[in-house]
């Protein structure tokens, strides 16, 4: 069944839990489609994963659009949500349409998510009145690293977490339909979980969220310069690939690959070969 912005309501109210994935290429789209997830992510994280930048800071909307392109070309059934990208959105609502806009139009997402709360509410409106569907994403912000001053729990204060339902009931109210809660206190999302009536999808944010969402490259131990602490590894790839490329490397240097199974026959007989060998 294809999975919709309607699904992922339905999904609350009957406590169906809502599984969602990051995933930037064809491939990993196919296998995540085909194993049941509900919604793939096409995160900025791409620019620390994918790209190798520092944060995901530098990605652009080209960028964005390439990968989601890719994504949404292998999701059958998944929801497909591209993420905004910084300065995408921030400067004016008609910038926050267009780009957004550009994600259903060229990269054939069905939704898009931007970061923000109460901040970024004027844009809200301004996509969902475009018939574009928004995820919201409040707690930590990964694009917003350098206010925060690094990658920081959020909502640990009283007036902290008041802000963050604050930020959750607005972007509600402004027409998300549904949003991302990142590294805040369980008990603080559990409250916003109650408080909202769209879905709530936790990372970091304990198990009392609508639904959960990991990046695939930290559940699968792909990416090992940072592991926080609410990433569990669900099947050690990284090591199965290393250990791979290992093995190729060493029989291609021992000439065991290709063998002979590996290769193709001639139809020649040993006469023409032989003309062959004096060309």
């Amino acid at each position: 069944m294809k999975n919709t912005v309607s699904t992922f309501r339905q999904q609350k109210e009957s406590g169906d839990r809502i599984t969602m994935l990051t995933c930037y290429d064809y491939s990993t789209a196919k296998l995540m489609d085909e194993a049941g997830v509900n919604s793939l992510l096409v995160g900025d994280s791409l620019g620390m994963v994918m790209l190798g930048y520092p944060d995901t800071l530098p990605v652009t909307m080209e960028e964005m659009l390439h990968h989601t392109k890719a994504v949404a070309r292998g999701a059958e059934n998944a929801l497909v949500v591209g993420d905004m990208p910084f300065l995408s959105y921030q400067v004016s609502t008609t910038q926050a349409v267009e780009n957004a806009g550009r994600f259903i139009k060229e990269g054939h997402a069905q939704a898009i998510k931007l970061e923000g709360g109460a901040s970024v509410c004027e844009q809200i409106k301004a996509i969902v009145t475009a018939s574009i569907p928004v995820m919201a994403h409040i707690g930590l912000t990964p694009q917003s690293i350098n206010a925060f001053g690094g990658f920081k729990v959020q909502g640990k204060s009283l007036e902290a977490a008041k802000t963050l339902i604050n930020d959750a009931l607005l972007v509600q109210e402004a027409g998300a339909f549904a949003v991302v809660l990142e590294a805040i206190p369980a008990k603080l999302a559990e409250i916003i979980t109650e408080k909202l009536d769209i879905p709530t999808i936790g990372i970091g944010a304990g198990n009392c969220c609508d639904g959960q969402v990991l990046v695939y490259q930290d559940m699968l131990n792909l990416y090992g310069n940072l592991k926080p602490k609410f990433v569990k590894v669900f099947g050690d790839a990284g090591t199965v690939m290393t250990d791979a490329f290992k093995a190729y490397f060493d029989e291609i240097r021992s000439g065991a690959f290709p063998a002979e199974e590996h290769s193709f026959a001639t139809n020649l007989d040993e006469s023409e070969l032989e003309e062959l060998w004096k060309l």
